[in-house]
């Protein structure tokens, strides 16, 4: 797994991820991630746009990311593609992981709960 990361406006943190999301880059994803929700700010966009595969492991993390990030007192969007959607959907979590179409989209969604 290979990304890009930016903060925007000081408000989002902005992850472009690409690759796999699976258990051999989970430990090092998840570390990254957290690392990060803990500098601030603790709102969060993470796209998944190019991920190409997600299994359990993945799905695992991006549960626990976005608990951290509630109790980092922020909220975390995740921008898919269809084929993390449909993972993501066969478990029922697309509410909880607030699945989005676009970052554009996410920064919307996080701009009208301030």
């Amino acid at each position: 797994m290979r990304g890009t990361y930016e903060v925007i406006d000081n408000k989002y943190q902005i992850f472009r991820l690409t690759g796999l999301l699976d258990a051999f880059s989970e430990p090092v994803f998840s570390t990254a991630i957290k690392n990060r929700i803990n500098e601030g700010p603790h709102d969060i966009i993470l796209s998944l746009a190019q991920i190409d595969f997600v299994d359990s492991s993945g799905i695992g993390a991006l549960v626990q990311l976005v608990k951290h990030t509630q109790n980092a007192g922020g909220t975390m969007q995740v921008v898919t593609n269809p084929r993390v959607t449909q993972t993501v959907k066969l478990v029922r979590l697309e509410k909880f992981l607030s699945l989005r179409n676009s970052i554009d989209e996410a920064i919307a969604h996080l701009d009208e709960k301030k």
